[in-house]
């Protein structure tokens, strides 16, 4: 239901959109409109991607991709949106959350912050604007596609559950600027803190120098270029950035006449021995959110679902991923006649 005051949809823009109406009618004591739209809100089924939706006096679902104007005579609706694509990367200034996060952090601490995830630290976001703070910490998800944070997140604490800042267990947690001192009270060590509004980093790891320098030169070079423009370009980085990390899983995937497609850890290490990236897959294969990435792999692969999704893409496109299979389409096959997995 969309009108769940707890949603697991991540449709920011929209209850950003949602809740801006509420306020404009209830600002001009239009509380019979605003009872409407909730109620209108509340019967509407999850509309499919892409669909468009306008709540008023009634309800509208289009397939088609863009709100039309209101017929001449007619009023406009109360409110309308089109469905997210969750296939799609997160555009500037669209996604609200990415925005706020390259508008209040320089590139440099976010290259820091992606890091620090990627490595799975207890990860600190300090801000004094509630919105600001939890966008942050969203967009900091984000960029981990085509991977996910496995661990406690929270993206803004309340003062009675301070003490998890103490949690042994990787964690991102948003944290009000003015409980900020308490939590310093704690005396935390291996975190890493990011605080929003003084746009600093403060991290006891090495964790940017841990990630290969080809991956690193690519974000420091790139990202304030893409940050300034609008569109994919910060998303389109870091998903180049994941698929020079990770794309050599697929040379690791081993196929059996009648057998299921595994993964073959020894030989996603074998590769490119004594290169920096062999360094960084060593540490890489015991994080939680690279098995869980694997773990889905071969699930759809099983399944026979198969899956050409921007990751993949991505890989295939990459000009500096030599040795790797450089056609999606020539893999797939390939893993057909092997296994028949797909």
């Amino acid at each position: 239901n969309l009108s769940s005051p707890y949603s697991h949809l991540p449709w920011f823009e929209v209850f950003y959109k949602l809740l801006n109406t509420v306020g404009d009618l209830l600002a001009q004591n239009q509380v019979s409109e605003v009872e409407e739209l909730l109620l209108n809100l509340l019967q509407q089924p999850l509309p499919v991607t892409q669909a468009s939706v306008e709540l008023g006096r009634g309800v509208t679902v289009s397939s088609a991709h863009s709100i039309p104007p209101p017929a001449p005579g007619n009023s406009g609706p109360l409110s309308c949106f089109v469905a997210p694509d969750s296939g799609r990367l997160p555009s500037i200034p669209e996604n609200r959350n990415l925005t706020e996060l390259v508008v209040a952090v320089t590139d440099e601490n976010i290259v820091g912050l992606f890091a620090a995830l990627l490595a799975e630290r207890r990860v600190l976001l300090i801000a004094s604007k509630l919105s600001t703070l939890t966008s942050c910490v969203h967009a900091s998800c984000a960029l981990l596609y085509p991977m996910h944070w496995e661990h406690v997140l929270i993206p803004t604490l309340p003062p009675h559950l301070l003490d998890y800042c103490c949690a042994p267990m990787p964690y991102l947690i948003g944290v009000h600027s003015s409980l900020a001192e308490r939590v310093r009270e704690k005396a935390l060590e291996e975190v890493v803190v990011m605080n929003v509004d003084s746009n600093t980093l403060e991290t006891p790891f090495d964790d940017v120098q841990a990630l290969p320098p080809d991956v690193v030169s690519l974000l420091r070079l790139r990202l304030r270029k893409v940050a300034l423009a609008p569109g994919e370009g910060v998303s389109r980085l870091f998903l180049k950035a994941q698929a020079l990390l990770f794309g050599g899983y697929r040379d690791a995937l081993i196929c059996s006449p009648g057998q299921p497609v595994t993964f073959s850890e020894e030989a996603f290490l074998a590769q490119k021995p004594g290169a920096p990236l062999q360094a960084f897959h060593r540490r890489a294969v015991h994080l939680q959110l690279f098995k869980q990435f694997i773990e889905g792999r071969l699930e759809k692969l099983n399944t026979g679902e198969g899956f050409s999704d921007l990751f993949e893409q991505e890989i295939t496109c990459n000009e500096g991923f030599s040795g790797a299979v450089r056609s999606y389409q020539l893999w797939a096959d390939n893993l057909k006649k092997g296994g028949g997995a797909l």
